[in-house]
């Protein structure tokens, strides 16, 4: 499934925070988006995934979803989203449960988001006894489980060590190879945008416009290669000149306000 927006605006009151953002998330890519801070990547996001009215312009799908998908358009978040009082497997059972699935379904569709995530021994543990790596696998597992066409995440690593995201990025990697699951990302780490992401598409500062998309052309079980390290940091150079001075300056809005 393709995802479409089309003159997208956005406003809070008087603050407008997007304006003129035209994007096509290709079907089966996964693309990065990235800007300055308060440039509107998480309210986009929102639009796209039907939470947020946009002010202007329109979001549309194209094409079927998979005979499996129970729902369509799924969500990642920063903060796990986990109910503390729920094992593992009732976590990421949780979007299966009222949709009249037959028990072996349901449980089939657990044990596999479990499996993929590397999270089946962890299945009667509680998010209190899990690292927040972990939990964030909880979180992608119960995303998993309903077969979304189309993913997204919001810093999803954010709130992680470095280690930890390392960690995640690689496993990311590994579901994605065999998913394919049309993915828009939201974050401010270039080298997660440039790891991940087969696009990066660049905002601007608030209102946030589409500055710049750029295609990330090196083969994704390259990236992390040493023979790639000289095009990914050209990349990274390329993506951080496009928004630098804009992220000083929104710095500065940020603290003044």
């Amino acid at each position: 499934m393709e995802l479409v927006c089309e003159g997208i605006a956005h406003r809070y009151g008087a603050l407008e925070v997007l304006a003129d953002i035209d994007i096509t998330v290709r079907a089966g890519e996964c693309l990065a988006l990235i800007g300055p801070s308060g440039c509107g990547k998480s309210t986009l996001l929102g639009i796209m995934g039907g939470i947020l009215a946009p002010t202007a312009g329109a979001v549309s799908v194209v094409g079927e979803a998979p005979a499996a998908s129970l729902n369509p358009v799924t969500y990642v978040f920063q903060d796990f989203a986990l109910l503390p009082w729920r094992t593992v497997g009732g976590n990421v059972a949780l979007g299966l449960e009222h949709r009249g699935l037959p028990p072996a379904e349901l449980e089939g569709r657990v044990a596999d988001a479990l499996a993929r995530t590397g999270l089946a021994d962890f299945r009667n543990a509680f998010p209190k006894q899990l690292s927040g790596g972990m939990r964030q696998r909880v979180g992608i597992a119960r995303a998993l489980a309903v077969d979304p066409a189309i993913l997204l995440m919001d810093e999803p690593l954010s709130a992680l060590d470095a280690q930890t995201r390392d960690l995640l990025m690689e496993d990311f990697e590994a579901l994605r190879r065999v998913t394919r699951t049309t993915t828009v990302y939201v974050t401010h780490n270039l080298h997660e945008a440039l790891r991940l992401a087969d696009r990066v598409c660049v905002l601007s500062r608030r209102p946030g416009r589409i500055k710049a998309v750029v295609e990330v052309d090196v083969p994704q079980d390259e990236r992390a290669k040493p023979d790639a390290a000289r095009t990914m940091a050209e990349l990274a150079e390329r993506l951080w000149a496009s928004i630098k001075t804009e992220a000083q300056i929104a710095e500065r809005e940020v603290a003044d306000g």
